[in-house]
């Protein structure tokens, strides 16, 4: 097996961009989402659970300020001083721009306000799930992320990565032949080229360390998928929610995996990942 794409995503639920390389520390990868929005009126960071049209916003950045292109082909630097106002206006939310502080910034990272007072109708909302559909268990999740929208020091959603296959994306194309499935809606930290291999390989790396160039990660467990993978995505992937009713139906609610780092260091796109 090989990486065959590294994802970078400078800010949180927007559209990212390959990478030749990068570096890997506890924190996951260098540069990942170093940016994220703050909902003004509730609170909190926001990403595309809550707020779906940041998928159709693409993002690039050069480590000082970061650049966003909206699906017509306007760009705005994180710079402009009307950078809040353009993103509130798009996103109909009132939002702020705001860069990845230190991990001691709690208030930074702590919940906002629900959007409902019904739990349940939150979590299904959030998750994309219809009644009649589980709810993921959440006690796989880290009790971090109760009080917290993301661990503090990252923007990431619990766990700093999430791995795919080749195999994974070909199985949905397959399952799914009327649906446009593209990596950019699963928002992988790397894509691993399993070869032939049928379905889901990466299901069974649970709990098995892997080397990838100078790094070393550990599989968490599979990624429980949500209203995310519903949403239009960029300029030209349209909203389908039968990506996910197969997700939940045909995979046990999962899609790709959760990992660590175990050991810091520096990989390429085309390094070999070999189980340790």
């Amino acid at each position: 097996m090989r990486v065959a794409q590294i994802w970078s995503y400078p800010v949180k639920s927007m559209v990212g961009a390959t990478i030749d390389r990068g570096h890997l520390d506890e924190l996951g990868l260098r540069g990942d989402r170093c940016w994220a929005v703050r909902d003004l009126d509730r609170g909190g960071i926001r990403g595309a659970k809550k707020i779906g049209a940041l998928m159709r916003l693409e993002a690039r950045t050069d480590d000082e300020r970061v650049e966003i292109m909206w699906p017509d082909g306007r760009r705005v630097s994180s710079d402009d001083p009307a950078i809040d106002a353009h993103l509130s206006e798009f996103l109909g939310h009132n939002v702020r721009l705001e860069r990845l502080p230190s991990a001691d910034d709690l208030d930074h990272f702590r919940r906002g306000a629900s959007d409902s007072d019904d739990i349940m109708a939150e979590l299904r909302a959030v998750f994309g799930r219809e009644e009649d559909e589980p709810l993921p268990d959440l006690s796989q999740f880290p009790p971090v992320v109760m009080e917290f929208e993301s661990p503090p020091g990252t923007h990431h959603d619990c766990w700093p990565l999430m791995i795919m296959s080749t195999s994974a994306l070909r199985a949905l194309a397959d399952a799914l032949p009327d649906s446009a499935i593209d990596v950019k809606r699963f928002r992988p930290s790397f894509v691993i080229d399993t070869g032939e291999d049928p379905g889901h390989p990466e299901f069974d790396w649970t709990g098995r360390r892997f080397a990838v160039g100078e790094a070393e990660i550990e599989i968490v467990g599979p990624c429980p998928r949500c209203v995310m993978v519903t949403r239009a995505v960029g300029r030209d992937l349209p909203e389908d929610r039968t990506i996910l009713r197969h997700i939940v139906r045909d995979l046990d609610q999962n899609v790709g995996m959760y990992a660590t780092v175990v050991r810091a260091g520096s990989f390429e796109a085309g390094d070999d990942f070999v189980e340790i």
